[in-house]
C-alpha cells in the first residue's frame, strides 16, 4: 500500500486552478484540485483527455461545460468526463472549489 498526504505533496498551477497529483501509476493518475473564485480551466476555449476523467467535488461548487452541455456540480457530487470529450470548468462562486479526480487510460 501507498499513502499520501496532501500536506506532503507539491502544488502546480493548471491555468488558475492550483493541483496535486497524488499518485501517477502510468493507466491511473489521482490527484486533487482546487479552483479559487473566478479560475476557469482552461482559461479559454476547452481542454480533452487521453483517458476517462473521474471527479468528485469535495467543497464549493463549479459550473463546467462537457460535450457541448453546461452543468452546475456542487459539493457531493460526481462526475464521469469520457475520453476525448471537449470540456471547461469555471468557478464563478465567491469561495474555494475543491475537487477530487482520477484520470484512467483505457
Amino acid at each position: 500500500m501507498k499513502v499520501v498526504s496532501a500536506d506532503e505533496v507539491m502544488a502546480y498551477a493548471s491555468a488558475d486552478a492550483r493541483l496535486k497529483n497524488f499518485f501517477d501509476e502510468g493507466k491511473v493518475i489521482m490527484g486533487m484540485a482546487v479552483f479559487p473564485p473566478g479560475a476557469r480551466v482552461p482559461r479559454e476555449g476547452t481542454g480533452v483527455h487521453d483517458a476517462d476523467e473521474y471527479s468528485f467535488i469535495l467543497k464549493g461548487s463549479l459550473l463546467s461545460m462537457s460535450g457541448g452541455k453546461e452543468y452546475r456540480i456542487k459539493s457531493g457530487q460526481a462526475t464521469l468526463i469520457p475520453q476525448g470529450e471537449e470540456h471547461w470548468s469555471l468557478n464563478d462562486t465567491d469561495e474555494d472549489c475543491e475537487v477530487l479526480w482520477v484520470l484512467v487510460k483505457k
